[in-house]
């Protein structure tokens, strides 16, 4: 039997399951596979991981219904405060909180995905194949059809690549993607600690790479995302939970008083990643699939959310239209309006990476010349805070807060 809907969704992760939620809302069906069942979703422990999602994403959240889910686990941003090795409080985005709000909100990795994937479920419109993976698809004028490892058919206008940053989709399609690793290793997870984090993040610099604290729910406990050299994260990784927390404060300095560690510990490599296209004949990527980028300032889901939202709008738009949702002009719309905003993130984050890891007095005193500039100049740093809102160039409706 061939199960029959307007779009198919490969990946039901935070940002697959953000647009079939986001379509269901708008009259579009889905039908959204992903190998991991929803038990395994489920799985509550804490892993350490956790998401800064921008203002921006926060707006789509509350647009499309999933924010009441997760406010009740969310933190909010109110400031952010950069330094470098040394030297702290270098530069501090403080918003007009009563008129613009907070920046963001932090919540852990494992409350989205189960918020999102239960929305997901619940959706009018949108079927769940899971466990399920896709042993064949097929695109043509006529359309998309996809055979699962269930034995399932399924069959839709367009066909939607939302599995990560390993997307078997681009592959098969044969999207070119530029690529490079940093050498550097993400070492994350949860630290308490004895001061309250007063709802700021922390971003300090070091030659090796950045070590950020983002504030997590109950004031003392934060999310720390610390880049070190490939050559060291083995041996952090292997120290015991009292010496790693001995090198951590090493680099806070008494920062937030004495710490602990309050999750385990994980690594991953890092590296960017960016496709020559986001689509390709009856074909869409979205977050990771087409674009990864340095979490240095924290945007790579939310460049996927700016996904979600620019494409829910064109299809939305498409169909009140009585278009083809796999239309060329359609999918070219998104390309345009995506490709250049995620080359633009992806170059300036690549560009912060390679300036602060440039060692050497001299090129410490050049960024922190650079880094005072920006803070006395209010124009300068109010596009860095919108930036790090999320709300920068034509910005979807979603993102506004706005209904399509």
């Amino acid at each position: 039997m061939e199960a029959r809907s307007d779009v198919i969704i490969l990946g039901a992760g935070l940002v697959g399951c953000a647009l079939a939620v986001a379509l269901a809302h708008n009259g579009i069906s889905s039908a959204l596979v992903d190998p991991a069942p929803l038990d395994a979703v489920r799985d509550l422990r804490a892993d350490g991981r956790a998401t800064a999602v921008a203002s921006s994403s926060w707006r789509l959240m509350e647009a499309i219904g999933v924010a009441p889910r997760l406010l009740p686990h969310a933190n909010p941003i109110e400031r952010i405060e950069v330094g470098e090795q040394g030297v702290r409080n270098l530069l501090a985005f403080q918003p007009d909180l009563e008129n613009d709000g907070p920046l963001g909100q932090m919540v852990e990795n494992r409350i989205m995905r189960v918020a999102l994937r239960e929305a997901a479920a619940e959706a009018e419109g949108v079927t769940l194949f899971t466990p399920a993976r896709p042993v064949a698809v097929e695109r043509d004028a006529a359309g998309v059809r996809v055979t699962l490892d269930t034995g399932q058919h399924l069959s839709g206008a367009l066909l939607i690549g939302a599995e990560g940053r390993a997307s078997p989709t681009r592959e098969q399609a044969g999207i070119p993607v530029a690529r490079w690793r940093y050498d550097h290793r993400g070492m994350i997870g949860m630290l308490d600690h004895e001061q309250h984090h007063r709802n700021t993040a922390h971003e300090l610099f070091y030659p090796a790479g950045p070590f950020a604290l983002l504030p997590m729910r109950g004031g003392h406990r934060s999310a720390l995302v610390w880049t070190v050299e490939e050559r060291d994260a083995d041996a952090l990784l292997s120290l015991s939970p009292r010496a790693f927390v001995a090198e951590a404060e090493k680099r806070l300095d008494g920062l937030l008083g004495r710490i602990t560690l309050a999750s385990p510990l994980s690594s991953y490599p890092l590296g960017y990643h960016r496709t020559a296209q986001l689509t390709a004949e009856r074909l869409a990527l979205v977050g990771d699939a087409g674009h990864g980028i340095h979490p240095i300032a924290g945007q790579g889901v939310n460049l996927g959310f700016r996904d979600v939202a620019a494409l829910a709008e064109v299809l939305v738009e498409g169909a009140r239209l009585g278009l083809d949702l796999g239309d060329a002009t359609l999918l070219a719309r998104y390309d345009r309006w995506r490709g250049l905003d995620s080359f633009m993130v992806a170059a300036a984050t690549d560009g912060f990476v390679r300036l602060f890891g440039i060692g050497g007095s001299a090129a410490s005193r050049v960024r922190r010349l650079g880094v005072r500039m920006v803070e006395r100049i209010s124009p300068l740093k109010d596009f860095f805070m919108a930036e790090a809102r999320g709300e920068t160039g034509a910005l979807p409706r979603l993102l506004q807060g706005q209904p399509l």
